[in-house]
């Protein structure tokens, strides 16, 4: 920049401010007019303490080009930026799984909005509208839901299992079942929800029962759903001979937990020459086994092995780190116990044996006190697991693949917490059901994008790769002079641009 006398027609002298970029010229700011060389003096040095102060900031000056660029942004509105990171991300993983063979793109944006935003279907649709563009009727998503169960459940069912199958290297020789409760916010029952014993807490609720089959590694399989009020016990055997001849699957390894452990169903699955692993009630043993089992003295690791004739056999094992926890819990209960016993808030009622009242006894006619004699006794029992099989394995593929079962415990807390599949606060049957259809598509691709993190040894944890989501934006735009279209993806930062890599790279 320069100063630039410039005598006027009048005879007055101009002091101007002139910069030059690519050969052109540009008055930056007439300082003023004066006819005194004593003045124009004056002007010329306002003039260089100007140009010093733009100097000092060159961002008050801009070029041709900063200006070309501020005009095109002033062109732009809300309405062109997009949100696109949960389609580049689940989207993609939505479409490697196969399930882009479900032709309905309603079901795509519920599914990966269940995703990225786990909202109520009425905050999925504001959220689709405000932030992707994407315009749905919420009366039209209530219709699709009213029919999307029995008109995509086997489809979404099918594209998990051959998913899974892949994953698998192509055969399924071990499936885990369990089941769980999700409850309502709504008090009144019908013939599907039901009040129940709930394994959220939540016994005034109505609730459902879904059950759950998994594969080694806790790829899904299938799933349905039961009334509140049923008995988890009579819904493995019908669960897995249904799933075996929809799958044809030949004859797999079950492993379930303590709670489908029943004479019954041991015989059904015996009877169908189904091989298990279920977890056992070693308390409820007779007591001959009980004092066998007891009488030992364990090291940890150590197992005991005990023949249950007909080919089941009962294997226990012990475990310092679960000694310490059962230790841990015993005592914590006992000072609850201790605690209402000393506000004098326990009755009659109490004196059962669930859970930690059992250390509790009744003297006299009115005097409740703890029964320490009976928690001394219990230690016995810290730190030993029971399972019980038929199969040929050796006692440590008997523990290793009982622990994958926490497999299926995890895809319930993820789906409960980080897909918010619960509470439920739709009433009708249909949408019940489309609603744990959505959550069950959305957790196998949460699923396959936890699988691929781990491979690759990334720090990006499942739900932190949701919110990195959350804002990759787009910016959409039209050309003034020909009206072309376009769309331009933002830069990323670091964590992101990791996890696009992955997966473009896997996907």
């Amino acid at each position: 920049m320069y100063i630039r006398k410039l005598i006027n027609r009048s005879g007055s002298i101009s002091i101007q401010i002139i910069s030059k970029s690519r050969g052109r010229y540009k008055v930056v700011k007439t300082i003023g007019s004066a006819t005194s060389l004593q003045e124009v003096e004056r002007l010329k040095q306002l003039a260089r303490q100007q140009i010093e102060d733009i100097e000092r900031q060159p961002s008050l000056f801009l070029s041709d080009q900063d200006e070309l660029i501020e005009k095109a942004f002033s062109l732009l509105s809300n309405s062109c930026i997009r949100t696109v990171g949960p389609e580049l991300v689940f989207g993609k993983i939505y479409d490697h799984i196969g399930f882009d063979g479900i032709a309905d793109e309603m079901f795509r944006h519920l599914v990966i909005s269940r995703l990225a935003f786990p909202l109520s279907k009425l905050k999925t649709v504001e959220y689709l509208y405000r932030y992707q563009g994407v315009s749905l009727d919420i009366d039209a998503v209530y219709r699709f839901l009213d029919k999307l169960n029995s008109k995509l459940k086997a489809q979404v069912e099918q594209i998990a299992y051959h998913h899974t199958q892949r994953i698998s290297g192509g055969s399924i020789g071990i499936v885990f079942y369990d089941m769980t409760t999700l409850y309502f916010e709504a008090s009144d029952e019908d013939d599907l929800r039901k009040t129940g014993f709930s394994k959220d807490g939540k016994h005034s609720n109505p609730q459902i029962f879904i059950g759950l089959l998994v594969a080694a590694g806790g790829y899904l399989i299938g799933y349905d759903i039961y009334e509140g009020n049923t008995y988890e016990g009579h819904t493995l055997i019908p669960f897995i001979e249904k799933t075996a001849k929809k799958f044809d699957l030949q004859k797999p390894v079950v492993i379930a937990d303590s709670g489908l452990l029943s004479d019954q169903n041991i015989e059904a699955l015996e009877e169908k020459r189904y091989e298990y692993i279920l977890g056992a009630r070693i308390k409820n043993e007779p007591n001959a086994i009980k004092k066998a089992i007891t009488a030992q003295a364990y090291t940890n690791g150590q197992a005991m092995v005990l023949d249950k004739q007909k080919g089941r056999r009962l294997i226990v094992q012990y475990s310092d780190k679960r000694a310490a926890k059962d230790r841990y819990n015993r005592e914590r209960g006992l000072k609850r116990l201790e605690k209402k016993v000393t506000s004098g808030r326990l009755t009659k009622a109490n004196i059962n044996n669930r859970g930690y009242n059992k250390y509790l006894k009744m003297e006299g006619e009115v005097i409740i006190s703890i029964d320490t004699e009976k928690f001394e006794k219990d230690s016995c029992w810290d730190g030993l697991k029971g399972y019980l099989t038929n199969t040929k394995l050796d006692n440590q593929a008997v523990f290793d693949n009982y622990k994958e079962l926490w497999q299926i415990e995890k895809a319930f807390r993820m789906s409960k917490t980080d897909l918010r599949i619960r509470p439920v606060y739709h009433r009708k049957q249909h949408r019940i059901e489309a609603h744990i259809c959505i959550a069950f598509t959305a957790y196998c691709v949460y699923k396959e994008l936890e699988r691929v993190l781990y491979n690759n040894k990334s720090s990006i944890s499942l739900k932190q790769a949701a919110e990195l989501t959350h804002n990759m934006y787009q910016i959409e735009y039209t050309l003034p002079q020909s009206k072309h279209s376009k769309s331009m993806l933002l830069k990323m930062d670091e964590k992101q641009q990791e996890l696009m890599e992955i997966v473009n790279e896997n996907f």
